[in-house]
C-alpha cells in the first residue's frame, strides 16, 4: 500500500517522498483514513511505529482543505502530551509534514517564558502542541480560546495520568467544546485510560496493531543480576567490555542521575543528563549533544522515556528498573525504532525483584538472566515466570573476586549508594 492509496493530497505525498517515507506503517494505514473521515479513534501501537504521522498527516490535510480561517487566540487542533521533550518532537513532526502548507503551528510547555507563546497565539493557530500545565496557564490568562477547536489529540495519555496530570486534564476537558473529534494514541493503554476513553470518545474506532503491552521484537533484552552497591562498577565494566557506542541510561532518581554522570566524567567518559530539575534549555542542549554524537552517554530519569526520537540508537540500559512497569516498554522503545535492531539491558538487584516480576507479567515474557563473571551478587535474583512465580531458585553465590577492579570506582560506588 502507498500513501496515495490512503487519500492524502499531493503536497503531503511530495513532502513524504522528500522525507524518505515510501510505505505506511500498519498504524498509519489504519489510522489515516479514519482520522480523515472524522472518526474518534483509540490507537495502540508500539513506540517507533509511526503513531505521530498516523494523526498528524490526516489532520494537516483536513486543516488545509477545510475552513474557516482561524480567529485570534483560537486553535483548531490541540495535541496534549506529557513531557516537554515529546511536545518538541510532535511539533517538529507537524512542521516537517506540513512544510509548504499555509498553516500556523506552535508548541507550548513550562520551564520557559510564556510570553513568546502568548504572542504566537494572538494571530490564532491551526495546531497547538502543549503540555497540560502550560495550556491551563495560557487558558486562565485568556491567551487561548477553544471556540474553533475541531480535534483533540491525547498522545501518551497514560503517561499523563502516571505523572499526576489527572486534575489538569479534567480542567482542560471542561473548557473544550463537547462536539469535537478526539484521538487517543499510545504505546500502552492502562485500565484508567480505557475508562477515560469510554467517557470522552464517541463510537471510537479501536486500532491495536500489536498485542497490548508488548516490547518491540527487534530488541534483544536481558537482565544482569548484581548487588546494588556494585551497579556503577558493573556499568563501567560492560561499557568497556561490550564496546558500547551511544547509550541511553535510565536511573530512578534525579540525584542518582547526577551522581552517575559525575562518575562517568571522572573516568573520562563524555556524558550528560536529562531530568526534571534541569531547565528546559539545558535538557534540550543535552539531547542535541547526544544526537550529534558529542556525548557518548545520556543519563536520564523517566522524563526521557517518551518523546526522545533518536535515529539508530543501539543501546538502552536500565540502571534502575522503573517503578511503573509500563515505563519499561517506553524505555526500551527508545531503541529498535522503525524496524531497526537494538539492545536493552537491565542491571537488577535483589531489591528490584518485585519490579522485575511486574514487568515480566505485563509483557508476558521472562527476561533472560545473564550473570557477569566477577559480579555475581551476594543477594540473588530468582527466575520467575510470566505470572510472577519463582521457577528457578538461585544457585549458592560464589564469593566475588574484586581485586581486578580499580579502587577509584569502588570508592565512588559507596557514595552513589548513599545518594540513593
Amino acid at each position: 500500500m502507498s500513501f496515495s492509496a490512503l487519500g492524502l493530497i499531493d503536497p503531503l505525498q511530495r513532502t513524504l517522498a522528500e522525507l524518505g517515507y515510501t510505505t505506511p506503517t500498519p498504524v498509519q494505514a489504519q489510522a489515516i483514513p479514519a482520522v480523515l473521515a472524522g472518526r474518534d479513534l483509540m490507537a495502540a501501537a508500539q513506540t517507533g511505529t509511526g503513531k505521530t504521522a498516523g494523526f498528524a498527516l490526516p489532520l494537516l490535510q483536513r486543516l488545509t482543505m477545510e475552513g474557516p480561517q482561524v480567529a485570534g487566540n483560537c486553535v483548531r487542533v490541540l495535541v496534549l502530551v506529557p513531557t516537554r521533550e515529546l511536545a518538541e518532537q510532535v511539533h517538529e513532526s507537524f512542521r516537517a509534514y506540513g512544510a509548504g502548507l499555509p498553516l500556523r503551528t506552535c508548541v507550548a510547555y513550562g520551564g520557559v517564558s510564556i510570553n513568546p507563546q502568548m504572542m504566537k497565539l494572538r494571530k490564532g493557530l491551526d495546531v497547538l502542541v502543549a503540555t497540560p500545565g502550560r495550556l491551563l496557564d495560557l487558558y486562565r490568562q485568556n491567551a487561548v480560546k477553544f471556540d474553533q477547536l475541531q480535534t483533540l489529540v491525547l498522545d501518551e495519555a497514560d503517561r499523563m495520568l502516571d505523572l499526576g496530570f489527572s486534575r489538569e486534564l479534567d480542567a482542560v476537558f471542561a473548557a473544550l467544546p463537547k462536539k469535537r473529534q478526539t484521538l487517543l494514541f499510545s504505546a500502552t493503554f492502562s485500565d484508567a485510560i480505557r475508562a477515560l476513553a469510554a467517557n470522552m470518545l464517541r463510537n471510537p474506532l479501536s486500532i491495536e496493531v500489536s498485542p497490548r503491552n508488548t516490547t518491540v521484537k527487534t530488541i534483544r533484552q536481558w537482565v544482569v543480576p548484581v548487588d546494588k552497591k556494585r551497579k556503577p562498577e558493573l556499568f563501567l565494566h560492560l561499557l568497556k567490555k561490550k564496546r558500547w557506542g551511544q547509550v541511553l541510561v535510565f536511573v530512578k532518581t534525579r540525584k542518582g542521575v547526577d551522581v552517575l554522570v559525575e562518575i562517568l566524567l571522572a573516568q573520562g567518559i563524555s556524558a550528560d543528563s536529562i531530568h526534571g530539575d534541569k531547565p528546559q534549555p539545558a535538557r534540550q542542549r543535552a539531547l542535541d549533544r547526544f544526537k550529534a554524537g558529542e556525548v557518548k552517554i545520556l543519563v536520564a530519569t523517566d522524563v526521557a522515556a517518551r518523546g526522545l526520537d533518536i535515529d539508530d540508537l543501539p543501546q538502552v540500559v536500565n540502571f534502575d528498573l522503573p517503578i511503573v512497569a509500563e515505563d519499561y516498554i517506553h524505555r526500551t522503545g527508545r531503541t529498535g525504532r522503525a524496524g531497526a535492531s537494538g539492545q536493552a539491558v537491565s542491571l537488577v538487584c535483589a531489591d528490584e525483584v518485585p519490579l522485575l516480576a511486574a514487568i515480566e507479567i505485563l509483557t508476558r515474557q521472562t527476561l533472560e538472566r545473564v550473570e557477569e563473571a566477577g559480579f555475581e551478587p551476594e543477594h540473588r535474583v530468582p527466575v520467575t515466570d510470566t505470572s510472577g512465580q519463582v521457577v528457578k531458585k538461585p544457585k549458592k553465590p560464589k564469593k566475588p573476586n574484586r581485586a581486578k577492579f580499580t579502587p577509584e570506582v569502588s570508592n565512588v560506588d559507596v557514595r552513589f549508594l548513599k545518594s540513593r
